[in-house]
């Protein structure tokens, strides 16, 4: 059991039959009268994003997700092939499961496969990939002052917006959760 007062953002809960996890969490304490702690979850099973009060020392029972590796193996149509790198088990997942998280991910690389008794309901990337940039225009020499920004086409065809000197060819390191272009690699 966990209580509201301890929640934190990625922790799953299980709340009125239903399992969430925390996206967003704002620890309240108005002038007048309890304070609250508001919360804004997302249903772990069909994804839909509720906004929930709970008071600090309300418990819900903390929910059991397993997050396995698994290596990224190709896409056959809508379906996303998976497999686990200790069995050799292979997992089909439909679009709808696995959503932008291969945007930035390559063939035969690894990510995290999470499930809820079983279930599988998401595909977390890795945090950080280094990827070579297809196509993007050229930058003009002495324009750096402004910190401006072009968009590029990385290999797997995301589209990231990058500082003027970087050039096509190059290897670059891409934050997965915001999409923002880190370094060069």
């Amino acid at each position: 059991m966990i209580s509201a007062g301890d929640f934190r953002n990625g922790i799953t809960i299980e709340y009125e039959g239903n399992v969430y996890q925390i996206i967003e969490f704002q620890h309240v304490k108005p002038g007048k009268g309890a304070a609250f702690v508001r919360t804004k979850l997302k249903n772990v099973i069909n994804g839909g994003v509720v906004e929930k009060t709970f008071r600090p020392t309300e418990k819900c029972p903390q929910a059991r997700i397993d997050r396995k590796d698994m290596q990224y193996l190709y896409a056959d149509g809508d379906l996303y092939n998976f497999m686990d790198t200790e069995t050799y088990d292979q997992v089909a997942l439909d679009s709808g499961t696995v959503g932008d998280a291969l945007k930035f991910v390559k063939e035969n690389e690894m990510v995290k496969v999470c499930s809820y008794n079983g279930n599988v309901f998401s595909v977390e990337p890795p945090m950080f990939v280094e990827l070579e940039i297809t196509d993007t225009e050229p930058g003009f020499k002495g324009d750096t002052a402004t910190g401006a920004t072009k968009p590029a086409v990385v290999e797997t065809g995301a589209k990231v917006m990058v500082p003027l000197f970087v050039d096509q060819g190059e290897v670059i390191k891409i934050d997965t959760r915001t999409g923002e272009y880190l370094s060069r690699v």
